[in-house]
C-alpha cells in the first residue's frame, strides 16, 4: 500500500497508468451501479450485523468461553475502517475519474475498505460454525466473488480509479490477518 500510495500522492507513472487504464474500462450501467452498492455501509453493515449476532448467540448457546469476542472485534474493526480511510482520503486528497466531477477524497476507497471488511469478517466468523470443507470453501468463494463484484462495479462506474480499489485491499488484508490471528489465538485460549 505503501508504493501506491507514494505513486499516487506524487502522481508517479503508476497513477498515470491507473487513470489511462480507467479510462478503458469506465463504462456506466446498471449492473455496475448495483455491485458498487453492495460495498455501501447501509449494506454491507448490516449484513455484518445480523452475521455477528447470529455467532454470538451460537457461542453463548453453545457455552464457549469469551462467546462474545469474535463478534465484538470485527464490530470494532469495523469500526476502525472510518478512522484509517477518512484521513487517508483527506491527506492524499485524489481526485475522482472524471465522471465524478470535481472534487478530492478518492483514495482509498472507502466503498472497497467496507466490502471487503464487512463481508470478509463475517466469513471468519462464521467458517468455525460450518460444518465440511464444501462449506467453509463456498462461503470464501462468495465472499470473494462478491468484494470483486464491488471492486469492479466502482471501477466500472467510474465512481473509483483501479488504484484507490486496490490500496484499499492491501489496507484490509492486513487488518482482516489481525482479525484472524486474533481469533485463532483465542480460538486456542478456550480449547
Amino acid at each position: 500500500m505503501a508504493l501506491i500510495t507514494w505513486q499516487v500522492a506524487a502522481h508517479g507513472p503508476l497513477a498515470r497508468a491507473d487513470e489511462h487504464l480507467s479510462d478503458r474500462l469506465v463504462h456506466p450501467d446498471r449492473v455496475s451501479g448495483l455491485l458498487a452498492d453492495l460495498g455501501d455501509v447501509t449494506v454491507a453493515v448490516p449484513v455484518l450485523a445480523v452475521v455477528l449476532a447470529y455467532v454470538a448467540w451460537r457461542a453463548r448457546a453453545a457455552g464457549r468461553e469469551r462467546w462474545w469476542l469474535p463478534s465484538l472485534a470485527t464490530a470494532a474493526l469495523m469500526a476502525v475502517v472510518p478512522a484509517l480511510i477518512v484521513p487517508l482520503k483527506e491527506l492524499v486528497a485524489r481526485p475522482g475519474p472524471p465522471v465524478m466531477g470535481p472534487g478530492t477524497g478518492f483514495y482509498p476507497s472507502g466503498h472497497t475498505a467496507t466490502a471487503v471488511i464487512a463481508y470478509g469478517g463475517a466469513a471468519l466468523v462464521l467458517i468455525p460454525w460450518l460444518r465440511g470443507a464444501g462449506a467453509r470453501r463456498a462461503l470464501l468463494v462468495g465472499c470473494l466473488a462478491l468484494n470483486l463484484g464491488v471492486a469492479f462495479g466502482l471501477v466500472r462506474r467510474g465512481y473509483h480509479w483501479p488504484l484507490d480499489v486496490a490500496a484499499s485491499w492491501c489496507l484490509c488484508a492486513v487488518l482482516l490477518l489481525s482479525l484472524r490471528l486474533l481469533l485463532g489465538r483465542n480460538g486456542r485460549q478456550s480449547a
